[in-house]
């Protein structure tokens, strides 16, 4: 059986050299292949499986502090590998409760596979088009927001599929980075998390077999499955957003002790640190409620899981803000690293659900509501 991964200790060597090259990655627009590449070798990847499994045993917490400690060395870095590990954490909390995952999980332990998630794009409506064919389906997709897809080798990822008796079904599925039809857009220039490889990835007819198809579920209503998802994925995705507010503030502090006798820098730094707070209290109790995969999930479980969602995108943005404006004119300079970090804040908020999103998710459960309100019925043909 394989020994229990120290991610402390990888952290401890891995974070350093990371950040000495994180600047240079996002001036580039260029992907953190080298900082995949030694992750790989530390068996991150496989981190979060369990030992039973082959992998290396972390459990969701763990792995929540690792990416924050990662965070604070290399944004880009463990946003990227948030996509894969949110992934990993759902079909172990599937495997767990007796649902379908560990087919993927002994996928990734057998052949050490990067995953790539385009759920971000896809949410519950999903996009693109499948075709059935001898054996099959013929997928014809853009899928934005392919993080990590320059070294990645699985797309987990969906499509509508007209079903003639059951009407919009969304199918999800892998597909193989290296299959024949899918091509990679090279377009991440952005504002924020730029090392990230967040390129679009275009399928052209790509043939899914019929084995492959994970889930068939009605196009536009809250499935189940997206309850498990919610609840593991979004700790670990805002544990990155977090040590980006961490880091940001941590500059702040020193700029602010260089300026000793200026009256105003404590008062500045008490409102950022309560923002970090904030921060903070929003994405340990994330956490919690993910209970090392041990819940039951339910649409007012997501709920909760979202509106601190919610809370903890919004402090990291305003703690961000905050440490500009504590630093003074010097957070302008690039070489300061502030400006970077003030950037790739703003990305948490772009992670589902975006804030009005949510707040109509949640306000509808709380009115006893469906979670997300049925699409009228397309008008149909006269006989």
């Amino acid at each position: 059986m394989p020994q229990k991964i120290d991610l402390t200790a990888v952290l401890a060597e891995l974070g350093p050299r990371f950040a000495a090259r994180a600047a240079a990655h996002d001036a580039g627009d260029s992907f953190v292949a080298e900082n995949y590449q030694a992750l790989k070798r530390a068996k991150v990847f496989t981190a979060l499986i369990p030992l039973e499994i082959g992998g290396g045993g972390a459990g969701h917490a763990e792995v929540c502090a690792f990416l924050r400690g990662l965070a604070g060395y290399c944004p880009a870095t463990a946003l990227a590998l948030a996509m894969h590990q949110h992934l990993v954490a759902a079909a172990v909390a599937n495997d767990r409760a007796g649902r379908p995952g560990r087919k993927l999980l002994d996928k990734v332990v057998a052949e050490d596979a990067i995953l790539v998630s385009t759920g971000a794009a896809d949410w519950l409506e999903s996009n693109g088009r499948v075709e059935r064919v001898d054996g099959g389906y013929r997928v014809t997709a853009v899928k934005p927001f392919a993080s990590g897809s320059p070294l990645g080798d699985l797309l987990i990822t969906s499509a509508v599929y007209v079903d003639p008796a059951e009407g919009p079904q969304v199918m999800h599925f892998p597909v193989s980075l290296k299959a024949e039809g899918v091509r990679f857009l090279d377009d991440w220039q952005t504002m924020t998390m730029r090392g990230t490889g967040s390129q679009t990835v275009k399928l052209d007819g790509v043939f899914v077999p019929e084995a492959a198809v994970a889930l068939k579920r009605p196009q536009g209503p809250f499935h189940p499955a997206f309850a498990v998802i919610v609840t593991v994925a979004m700790p670990i995705i805002m544990s990155v957003y977090l040590g980006v507010a961490g880091a940001a503030a941590a500059i702040a502090r020193d700029r602010a002790k260089s300026r000793g006798d200026d009256p105003v820098a404590p008062f500045l730094v008490g409102e950022m640190e309560n923002l970090l707070t904030t921060a903070e209290i929003a994405v340990d109790d994330m956490v919690r409620l993910a209970n090392g995969f041990d819940f039951a999930p339910s649409p007012d479980l997501a709920s909760k899981v979202l509106v601190r969602k919610t809370i903890a995108a919004n402090a990291v943005i305003a703690t961000a803000e905050k440490a500009l404006e504590t630093a003074g004119g010097s957070g302008l300079y690039r070489k300061l690293g502030l400006e970077r970090l003030l950037r790739d804040a703003h990305g948490a908020q772009f992670h589902p659900l975006p804030e009005k999103r949510q707040q109509l998710f949640t306000g509808r459960l709380a009115l006893g509501l469906e979670p997300v309100a049925a699409k009228p019925e397309a008008p149909r043909c006269a006989a």
